[in-house]
């Protein structure tokens, strides 16, 4: 039998993915899902009763937001021409039509969350002006209620899990929920609620300096004006429930180790649905109101990537595991809906939790995997974007790849990374750069210490902020890589200001203290570009063309930089924005990084 021309490696990045549906409340049959089994993800309708489904965006760089009205009578997608993630929210009949703007005469602009009820549709759109909310009813004209210079959002949080919008228009669709910066702080946001006709302001929230507030669902009972919120009072973060029209809240007490993430309601309003995240993993619990118990939803432990709870009281879930693609079940562990075709490789190597210390005495988690073969391996230190995400045991086809060629495979959560309290998270505000990279080089410390990685064949890698970091790395320890992976980075910080989406705007005035003119010496400081001149290891770039998140030209100045210094640069440009959503494109991308590094580092 001749051997398969297609790699394993390249397979796992084949292998369909679907991701979490939603549904519609009033016709909960009728979902949208998001899939790349045409080769690019793009928006389904999908009848779970008939088992009917049906391709109904064709979006040339793909899709990422998706959902379906209310009634179930449409497919709603945000559309973006080039992949700078602007654009409209644009909808079809779900059995097909003609197609509509979802917000007519809303201008184009960065969505920051669409809400979406059986007579009215808001959602935030950002523009270099600011953020702004526009509610379209029945299909009318939308008209802009409510403004602001910074962040307004519509169920937009640090954690945020797939599924239907629930915390944007109350059920009898008199309130609209939104997050606000508080007094200027974009990352510490607090709540406001709108008349979402007229856009006068009912009721606020907020927790004060460092505690951040967002929302999670309101209920599902009409005359119920109870939101589901999430809040860090106390470092990690917890459910509370917010009645608007008393104004009295509940925190609701837990007692677990890790971070307890308010999802959804159960339909009579009696239980809330939520995941508890703990150094990488998560489980899913159902919390009973009245008696305060928790009770475990059996799943296997990994990521959920999303979760709801359906009108039958079922809950349909979402979740990966590192050495296991996602797949969507429900709370009985069968599967709710597979992809129309299996022939990818869905599977990997575990991933082992590793903890180490870093040179301030905290603990530092992260995942570690090693391949087939004797220690040491040659490490490729595998670096978070964000910076507020982390690394969960969840599938990563790249990862496996990785391993697949003989690489140690080490990933940190580092200073700034969400997942082990707001302390944790916030370490790096006015302090960035250097706690990670911090961070990171104690842990390749760890690993040599333990005979595990090579100091010789070091390799450091990561997209967005994990690009930023590289570089930084790259200058502040030259002596410490082989190669390294810069991904859609920053390389120049004081460029990469002016040109970036003006939710990343708001996000690096209150990271930083200021814009990166208010703040100079503090960017001189932590900026890639201030250390080029010391970098030894050849540096692979990967590029988007129209990305908003870290734009190419600052990109483009670092890599000019670096050659002109006497570095190696090699670069890889795409036409798309920070990410791609055709599959060919990412294994094209991964192919480069992979013999970028077969090249330049020995794995035998």
């Amino acid at each position: 039998m001749p051997p398969d021309p297609v790699p394993v490696w390249e397979r796992r990045f084949r292998a369909p993915t679907l991701q979490f549906p939603h549904w519609s409340p009033d016709a909960p049959d009728r979902c949208v899902l998001v899939s790349d089994e045409s080769g690019s993800f793009q928006a389904y309708a999908w009848d779970a009763g008939s088992g009917a489904r049906r391709m109904v965006s064709e979006e040339a760089v793909g899709v990422i937001h998706a959902t379906v009205s209310a009634d179930g009578n449409e497919v709603m997608w945000f559309s973006d021409d080039t992949g700078d993630e602007s654009g409209r929210w644009v909808a079809e009949p779900f059995e097909g039509g003609v197609r509509r703007e979802v917000l007519p005469g809303a201008p184009t602009g960065w969505p920051d969350g669409l809400a979406l009820g059986r007579s009215l549709a808001a959602g935030v759109i950002a523009d270099r002006d600011g953020f702004a909310v526009y509610v379209s009813e029945r299909g009318g004209p939308a008209k802009e209620v409510h403004r602001d210079v910074d962040i307004l959002a519509i169920g937009r949080s640090e954690y945020e899990l797939e599924g239907f919008q629930l915390a944007g228009l109350s059920a009898d669709e008199s309130l609209l929920a939104i997050e606000v910066a508080q007094d200027g702080d974009n990352i510490h946001r607090g709540l406001r609620v709108l008349d979402p006709r007229t856009g006068t302001v009912v009721a606020e929230m907020a927790d004060g300096v460092a505690n951040a507030l967002s929302a999670a669902a309101w209920s599902p009972a009409d005359a119920d004006q109870r939101l589901l919120v999430m809040h860090e009072r106390r470092n990690l973060s917890r459910p509370a429930i917010w009645n608007v029209s008393t104004g009295e809240r509940s925190d609701l007490a837990l007692d677990l180790p890790g971070h307890a993430v308010p999802l959804d309601w159960w339909p009579d309003g009696s239980s809330i649905l939520l995941v508890h995240l703990y150094r990488g993993r998560d489980e899913l619990l159902r919390f009973d109101l009245a008696t305060g118990s928790c009770i475990e939803i059996p799943i296997e432990r990994g990521e959920v990537l999303g979760a709801r709870v359906r009108p039958d009281g079922r809950v349909w879930i979402r979740r990966a595991s590192g050495h296991r693609a996602s797949r969507l079940l429900d709370d009985l562990g069968r599967e709710v809906v597979a992809p129309e075709r299996d022939d990818g490789v869905v599977d990997g190597r575990p991933y082992r939790s590793w903890t180490f210390p870093n040179p301030a005495g905290d603990s530092v988690h992260g995942f570690l995997l090693t391949p087939e073969g004797d220690e040491p391996f040659p490490i490729y230190l595998k670096v978070h974007g964000g910076p507020d995400w982390l690394y969960c045991d969840t599938w990563l086809p790249d990862v496996q790849m990785l391993l697949d060629h003989g690489f140690a495979v080490a990933m940190v959560n580092y200073r700034g990374s969400t997942g082990s309290g707001r302390e944790w998270r916030d370490h790096i505000s006015g302090d960035i750069g250097f706690p990670e990279v911090e961070d990171v080089v104690a842990g390749l410390d760890d690993l040599i210490a333990r005979g595990i990685a090579d100091p010789e064949r070091v390799v450091i890698g990561g997209w967005s902020w994990g690009g930023y970091v590289t570089l930084l790395a790259a200058g502040l320890h030259p002596e410490r890589f082989a190669a390294a992976v810069a991904g859609v980075p920053i390389g120049d910080y004081s460029r990469s200001y002016d040109d970036s989406a003006p939710a990343l705007q708001a996000y690096d005035r209150s990271l930083l203290g200021g814009t990166v003119y208010e703040v100079p010496e503090l960017v001189r400081e932590r900026n890639p570009m201030t250390y080029v001149d010391r970098v030894r290891a050849p540096i692979l770039f990967l590029i988007g063309e129209h990305d908003t998140r870290c734009p190419p030209d600052q990109a483009t100045a670092y890599v000019e930089a670096l050659r002109a210094s006497g570095g190696e640069a090699e670069v890889y440009t795409y036409g798309a924005g920070h990410s791609s959503y055709i599959v060919d494109e990412e294994i094209r991308q991964w192919r480069t990084v992979i013999e970028f590094l077969l090249r330049r580092v020995p794995t035998g």
